[in-house]
């Protein structure tokens, strides 16, 4: 069988089967917009949406750019804690004192992150008072 196999290769050394570079098209004004906010609704799971969202559309839509950034940098922090807060759980006579914590922080998250996002859907960039602004 291995005889029968043929190396498929064009003219310029490369596979017939390799893929071509995606060159994705701007967003619209509309899809901007929809992708900033959905960075902001996406602190409530936390900051990996915001982040995702970050990485793949940053370069295709200067709003999504800078609202993406924005929550990424605001849901970062509280992410981290949060997750720190849950593994100390497990820890015996305080670790319902860390329940209350992570809970109060995603409460807290979860708050700030649907008023960004509602203000965002607007066509508002939106600014946390208190962020920490990491990512530049």
């Amino acid at each position: 069988m291995a005889e029968n196999a043929r190396d498929h290769r064009d003219g310029q050394g490369r596979s017939e089967y390799h893929g071509v570079p995606a060159n994705a098209l701007p967003l619209t004004a509309s899809e901007d917009r929809q992708w900033a906010t959905l960075a902001h609704f996406g602190g409530i799971l936390g900051c990996v949406p915001s982040l995702l969202i970050y990485l793949i559309f940053r370069d295709r839509g200067p709003f999504t750019a800078q609202e993406s950034k924005e929550a990424l940098n605001f849901s970062l922090p509280p992410t981290i804690a949060a997750v720190l807060a849950n593994i100390l759980v497990f820890i015996p006579y305080v670790g319902n004192i860390f329940a209350v914590i992570a809970t109060l922080i995603w409460v807290a998250l979860t708050c700030f992150s649907v008023a960004a996002g509602i203000h965002v859907n607007k066509g508002q960039p939106h600014r946390y008072q208190y962020n920490l602004r990491w990512i530049k």
